[in-house]
Parts: structure tokens; sequence; C-alpha cells
């Protein structure tokens, strides 16, 4: 039953005559005197008292408060297992980066040699094709293998002439050497349809206009050899004055 009282139980055992005295003691601290059995020396004398009601609040707080302690630190441990983990981790994948080679660096781009620039003065077959005639078969041997390459050479205009019906595009004749219409030696190269601008002049003294005998530094791209017109075609680069 719920209400039933719950006792508790204690044996003394004095020397026989000291039995009234730990009776009389044991009642004033609450016991209850149930079996006295006199021995040859010593009684054996049994008590029992009422069991103390718990603080069953206090308990249950308390109870609590543990299961409260008892998450916390089971919460404090998971958090410092798995930072420790991470820790770890993170130490690993450190080690895992510090072991792995180093990247090899990425091939950086190799700089395109600047364009080579054929002159007489390092190519003999130019040297060459620039005392030959304008009709020489070493005018199309020239133009074949080095179409599309830079040339530069001194010359002057030895012809030009309104290209079509415009009075601003010219077609330009330009010979070897300084003797203008006069020059006799080297092929016929041509500047095809192009205006002043397209001369792209430079030099310390720029001239305002442009015209036969004029004498010039020529940077020119190799264009085709017309065997039928003796014509060696070029695209003007860069035109010097001297």
């Amino acid at each position: 039953m719920a209400d039933e009282i719950k006792y508790e139980y204690k044996t003394v055992r004095p020397v026989r005559g000291t039995d009234g005295l730990v009776i009389s003691k044991m009642q004033k601290d609450g016991w209850e005197l149930v079996q006295q059995t006199p021995g040859a020396l010593r009684s054996t004398v049994n008590f029992r008292r009422p069991k103390k009601p718990q603080p069953w609040l206090l308990i249950g707080a308390a109870a609590v408060i543990l299961v409260i302690l008892a998450v916390v630190i089971g919460t404090a441990s998971a958090l410092s297992g798995g930072e420790d983990e991470r820790n770890g981790g993170s130490e690993k994948s450190a080690a895992a980066v510090s072991e792995k080679p180093a990247a090899t660096p990425a091939p950086t781009a190799v700089e395109s040699a600047p364009t080579e620039v054929i002159t007489p003065q390092n190519n003999p077959e130019f040297a060459a094709l620039l005392k030959a005639d304008d009709c020489d078969d070493a005018n199309l041997a020239f133009a074949t293998r080095y179409k599309g390459k830079t040339v530069a050479f001194n010359g002057s205009i030895v012809n030009m002439a309104p290209h079509g019906d415009y009075d601003t595009r010219y077609d330009f004749l330009l010979g070897p050497g300084d003797r203008g219409s006069n020059t006799t030696v080297g092929p016929a190269f041509k500047y095809e349809d192009v205006n002043i601008l397209d001369l792209k002049l430079t030099g310390k003294k720029i001239p305002a206009t442009v015209g036969v005998g004029d004498t010039f530094r020529f940077v020119a791209e190799v264009g085709e050899f017309k065997p039928a017109q003796c014509l060696f075609f070029l695209d003007p680069v860069s035109t010097e004055a001297r």
C-alpha cells in the first residue's frame, strides 16, 4: 500500500547487565524495541524505527540537474571529439597537401621571335635579285620561296599613276637605288591601288607629298610575281624618307 509504514532495523548486542542502558539510549534516538534475547555473555536486542520520508522534490530536482549535466558533458565531449577530428582531418589534409608534389608551373607562352626582315646584307638571294633584270627567272623563284615574308631595301619611286578613276589612290612602281625613273636594273616592284596613308611614311622628315624620284627605305611584304608583265608585287609595311 502506498501509505504503509516502512521501517529500518538495527541489532545491538550489549554485555549482559547493560541492556537497560542501551535500550534507553536507543529509544531516545527514536528506535523501538522489537525483541530482546538474553545470552550467556551478551544479549541480542533488535530495534526498528520508521524510515524518514525522502525529500522527493529535491531528489527530482537533483535528478534533473544530473540529467542536464550529463547532456552538457556529453555534448561538450562530442564537440571536443568533433573538433579534434576536424583538427586531425585538417592536419591530415594539410599533411596530404604538403606531401603532394608541387604543381608543375604552367608553361608560359613562348614569345614569338620577331619577324626576320630580309635585306641585301643578310640574304644573298635578295642581294642578287636587286641587281637582276626585271624579267629574270630569279624574280619568280624569290617570290615563290619568300611569299609573305618581309623585305627591306633602299629604293626610289620609278613611276606613280592614279589607280582607275580615283585621284587619291595610286599604283607605284619602285626600283632599287636612287635613280627614280632612270632605274635600269633590278625588279619592277609594284604597290597597286594604295593611297598615301597606306605607305605608312616614317622618318625624321616626313614629306607632305610623294612623287617620282623620291628616295625611301621601303619595308614591304613579298607578294606574287607576274611573269607576263614582269611585275613583282609588294604590300607596303613602312616607308622611311631618306
